[in-house]
């Protein structure tokens, strides 16, 4: 089992930065590859970014490329999403999630999944 806890959302202007984290419960973390997607009101749950078990491999959404990043550190139990040049499409609910598999874009893929946290991107 596994718990994860985002954080770091808020209200930020056009063009400006957030960093997220998201904070993993248990032993095993170095195991899971992790993502971040998001939810925008009255759409489905998309993609954002993906990082492998071991931090080596990354993968981004076309819409995101270039200004988002992903980290983790595996000894604090951590993912990142750092958010630069931010637009208002960019607002949503962002989530972590983890799963036993391998790193993918694929919502039902992932086996945990934190509470979310907002980001809105004013204009």
């Amino acid at each position: 089992q596994v718990q994860l806890v985002e954080s770091g959302g808020g209200l930020v202007q056009a063009g400006g930065s957030l960093r997220l984290s998201c904070a993993a419960s248990g032993r095993t973390f170095s195991t899971y590859a992790m993502g971040w997607f998001r939810q925008a009101p009255g759409k489905e749950r998309e993609f954002v970014t993906t990082i492998t078990s071991s931090g080596g491999s990354t993968y981004y959404a076309d819409s995101i490329k270039g200004r988002f990043t992903i980290s983790r550190d595996n000894a604090k139990d951590t993912v990142y999403l750092q958010m630069n040049s931010l637009k208002p499409e960019d607002t949503a609910v962002y989530y972590c999630a983890a799963t036993r598999s391998y790193s993918s874009w694929i919502v039902r893929r992932y086996d945990y999944w934190g509470q979310g946290t907002q980001v809105t991107v004013s204009s």
